[in-house]
């Protein structure tokens, strides 16, 4: 039985992947060169078409590059041990769950500023926005506790021992 050849835009249609990536992994040697046609065309085997699934489901997980090589190597090698598999997995699990971490501390800080913006200076002028001052801060690393003076607020400025150098700057 002959084995197919897929063309690199079958290739693409079939993996969901686009020809520009195809063609980076292979330079990259996450895919072998493949066979060409005499006109130049590039064609592919079944077994490029289940690599380059694999790697695409890889990416798709969030798995770097190099991981994607490894694992790559562990597909390709039938006969290492599958925790070898399940601890790179494990490893970017520990990853994500801790981008995830990373993404809740932002939506609180986020929070923060916006809860901050509502009861402090919204409504007011940039030039007296909270978030604003905030960010622009060297070291900064919180909001609200402050009051900025004006920005609707029309208590006025705060104390001067509560006012930050933007602040001072300003006044």
């Amino acid at each position: 039985m002959t084995q197919q050849k897929l063309t690199i835009g079958a290739l693409s249609a079939q993996t969901g992947s686009n020809v520009p990536t195809i063609r980076y992994y292979e330079q990259i040697g996450l895919l072998p060169k493949p066979e060409r046609a005499d006109n130049g065309h590039r064609y592919y085997r079944e077994a490029d078409l289940k690599r380059l699934a694999f790697i695409r489901r890889c990416r798709e997980f969030g798995f770097p590059i190099d991981q994607v090589k490894a694992l790559v190597s562990l597909f390709e090698d039938g006969d290492r041990a599958c925790a070898d598999v399940r601890d790179m997995a494990q490893v970017q699990l520990d990853a994500v769950r801790m981008k995830l971490e990373n993404m809740r501390q932002l939506e609180t800080s986020l929070a923060a500023f916006v809860e901050s913006c509502a009861e402090v200076c919204s409504g007011g002028a940039t030039r007296d926005c909270v978030i604003i001052e905030d960010l622009s801060e060297p070291g900064s690393t919180r909001i609200g506790g402050r009051r900025a003076a004006g920005c609707g607020d029309s208590a006025g400025p705060a104390p001067a021992g509560n006012m930050t150098a933007t602040e001072l700057k300003r006044g």
